[in-house]
């Protein structure tokens, strides 16, 4: 098996890439808890599940910055500089998103129509199913790294991300029908209530495709 570059010659930053993507997974899937208390109607809960969501996207902010303040600008990188941060900041983008629903819903105190939790919470779910695919498939970057991004584990990897493509796939069909329901039903809405509701179901939808962004990034670095 070939030795790591970065055993000769530093740290990798591979691992930490890894590591800010476990994070933000870790803040995103706090959203399923947060919603279901703001379902409930109970706003203590739900404030303190949005100030965890809020702690975990600062944390991956931090391994972020301290990413960018190490990734080695020589050599000896066995894949793009430029790539990796891509990379990191397609992973940031995912937390910032999550971080961004919470904050909205309960700084509004958002009431969802009762006909649409369950297709919502569906909806949600497979998104977080979309960015744990992604974190499953980057998880893999210290083998890819270590077989020099060749043979099987290439194809493992590739494989995740036809996973993570039809994930993303089916939470715009899910988005799709929401939409429609929501549609049916937002004249005996506030329009007020009707716009951010739309805005909700955007943003949860972003989660998936940032997170399927991030495959992409990741596929780019198995074709380089």
């Amino acid at each position: 098996m070939p030795i790591s570059i970065f055993k000769m010659f530093g740290r990798s930053p591979i691992s930490p890439l890894e590591k800010h993507m476990e994070k933000v997974h870790d803040c995103v899937s706090k959203l399923l808890p947060f919603f279901d208390a703001v379902f409930a109607g109970n706003w203590q809960q739900a404030e303190q599940y949005q100030g965890e969501i809020s702690k975990l996207e600062q944390d991956a902010d931090t391994l972020k910055r301290n990413i960018r303040l190490h990734l080695p600008k020589g050599l000896f990188l066995p894949v793009s500089r430029g790539d990796l941060l891509e990379l990191l900041a397609a992973q940031d983008g995912i937390a910032n998103k999550a971080k961004d629903i919470a904050g909205l819903i309960l700084g509004r105190q958002m009431q969802f129509p009762k006909q649409l939790a369950t297709q919502i919470l569906k909806f949600l779910k497979r998104s977080i199913d979309a960015s744990k695919q992604a974190d499953n498939a980057i998880s893999e970057l210290d083998d890819l790294l270590e077989t020099g991004f060749r043979g099987n584990e290439v194809k493992i990897v590739a494989g995740m991300l036809r996973k993570l493509d039809q994930i993303e796939t089916e939470t715009d069909e899910l988005q799709k029908q929401i939409r429609h329901s929501l549609f049916k039903i937002e004249k005996a809405l506030s329009p007020i209530d009707v716009i951010f509701l739309y805005k909700i179901i955007e943003w949860i939808g972003d989660l998936a495709d940032r997170a399927q962004h991030a495959g992409g990034r990741l596929h780019l670095l198995l074709a380089s």
